[in-house]
């Protein structure tokens, strides 16, 4: 099994990482299935020959609950395993969704300003400040996701742990 990682995944909002195996798709997803229920007690999950989504089990359930996205692709003649963690599709869909808010309201206040400065207005005193608290926003969005990057931190790590894992100690049964 060999995984690369680049600079930029350890800085992205949704880490993510790539493995590659000698074993099918067929093969990789049986045996992550008995993996998974040989883990029970500290893994669940969702597993089928294309994807795979696993998270911890936990006794609390926080915004930032860590699930690792497995999906599984042909690259050449090996398996290519491509992780990507990230919190659950409700929560990342509601991060996207204000980033994406804020985003054309910083544009519009910013178009507001700049516009008003170009023809001699005075229309929009506000606009600039608008903006500015926009891009505030944008800010604390992102340290919000970092916070709970921070906070699953731990969990991640077995998750990471469990691709590693699973991987591997089916390779060595085959090979």
């Amino acid at each position: 099994m060999e995984t690369k990682e680049s600079t930029i995944d350890k800085i992205r909002t949704r880490p993510r990482f790539k493995m590659f195996t000698h074993l099918t798709k067929d093969e990789y997803a049986e045996q992550l299935k008995k993996y998974l229920a040989d883990h029970k007690d500290e893994f669940s999950g969702n597993i089928n020959k294309e994807v795979a989504t696993i998270w911890v089990e936990t006794k609390y359930d926080n915004y930032w609950k860590p699930r690792l996205s497995l999906r599984i692709e042909v690259e050449d003649d090996d398996i290519a395993i491509r992780g990507i963690f990230g919190p659950s599709s409700a929560v990342w869909t509601f991060f996207m969704f204000l980033y994406f808010s804020f985003s054309i309201l910083w544009m519009t206040f910013f178009t507001m300003f700049y516009v008003e400065k170009q023809i001699k207005s005075a229309e929009f005193p506000w606009a600039l400040s608008a903006s500015f608290v926009m891009l505030s926003f944008i800010l604390l969005t992102y340290v919000a996701a970092r916070f709970g990057q921070y906070k699953g931190k731990e969990e991640m790590l077995k998750l990471r742990r469990f691709a590693e894992e699973s991987t591997s100690q089916f390779e060595k049964k085959i090979n």
